[in-house]
């Protein structure tokens, strides 16, 4: 296994490589398809082949299928557990029949009764790092996080993380017990946590940053050039970014990217990762196939030049609009 150089995230003893592996594809969410169809064998062959190049970070949520994602994770790692660090999250509420209600839950008692849900899933007994995976409107950060913190003093949970929250909401919960990560959609295509300080709290606080979709939810990539690319079970149909004429505002910016992913011979994903790898973020891009997760692990491993860096910032620019990330009724759920 290749010894990839481990980075510490946060301030709190977690040490993670490069680059982590976004899981979310591998399954539907309720009947959608993430990313394209997805096949369990190969799915858990990128998971193996991750490993194999030092790269052991997973990234997976109980809303995923909702729970297939974490049972498909669980294959993967079975009987090699230890060789994993474990990212799930929790939040989005699932009833007894395994059915989404499409309500937040951060109570206490569901706190707990998600981790052991997550654990039976997992067949594990420990998470390394567990997310809220969205802000409970009706609960206080202070109660979820204490029920939280009660999880690691249990030995149930190694770390603590939140999901697309806000400066605020990120001091409160650090009062009550340290985070070691927060986790927030993050690009050359979305960099709202720059415009609102949430990065800058972060690092003043010691704590960790997730990128996730570093690829724009494929759009980076290069691969899509119609709306008309994705099946009508594809969730990106309903994302304004991937609509009307900001598609094609968003496909020049990609064009002008993939001139300089050229130039540089690597892949325009390729260069997108090194970038944000370049500024000390951890970012855990999502696939279900051998040749993405090779590729993407490569990224790490790229140096870009202060001109580079120059040249991406001046293609997109903070500020740039690219289209909402997601639907109105999504967007109203981050935590802003």
């Amino acid at each position: 296994m290749n010894t990839n150089k481990k980075i510490e995230l946060g301030s709190q003893g977690l040490f993670v490589p490069k680059v982590g592996l976004g899981c979310m594809g591998m399954t539907q969410i309720a009947g959608m398809d993430i990313y394209g169809r997805a096949d369990e064998a190969e799915s858990i062959t990128t998971i193996h082949r991750s490993l194999e190049l030092g790269y052991n970070f997973l990234d997976t949520a109980d809303l995923y299928g909702p729970l297939l994602n974490e049972r498909l994770v669980a294959k993967a790692i079975k009987g090699n557990r230890n060789q994993y660090t474990i990212a799930t999250k929790f939040g989005y509420e699932i009833d007894d029949k395994e059915q989404l209600t499409w309500q937040f839950n951060g109570t206490k008692d569901y706190v707990k009764k998600a981790v052991e849900r997550s654990l039976k899933n997992l067949g594990t007994d420990y998470i390394d790092l567990y997310y809220l995976h969205r802000l409970d409107p009706n609960t206080p950060i202070e109660e979820t996080v204490a029920a939280m913190a009660e999880l690691v003093k249990e030995g149930k949970i190694g770390h603590i993380g939140l999901s697309e929250v806000s400066s605020e909401t990120i001091k409160k919960a650090h009062t009550i017990h340290p985070l070691t990560a927060v986790q927030t959609e993050y690009s050359l295509f979305e960099r709202g946590v720059e415009e609102t300080g949430i990065l800058k709290t972060l690092q003043d606080l010691g704590i960790g940053f997730v990128a996730y979709s570093p690829l724009g939810r494929g759009f980076i990539s290069g691969d899509i050039k119609s709306p008309d690319d994705f099946p009508d079970t594809d969730f990106r149909k309903s994302l304004p970014r991937f609509q009307g004429e900001q598609f094609y505002k968003n496909i020049a910016l990609v064009n002008e990217i993939k001139t300089l992913a050229t130039e540089k011979e690597i892949t325009p994903s390729q260069l997108a990762i090194a970038w944000i790898v370049s500024k000390g973020i951890f970012p855990i891009p999502g696939t279900k196939r051998v040749k993405y997760v090779e590729e993407n692990n490569a990224a790490a491993e790229i140096k870009l030049s202060v001109e580079d860096l120059n040249r991406l910032e001046t293609i997109i620019p903070l500020g740039t609009i690219t289209g909402a990330r997601y639907d109105a009724a999504n967007m109203g759920a981050i935590d802003q």
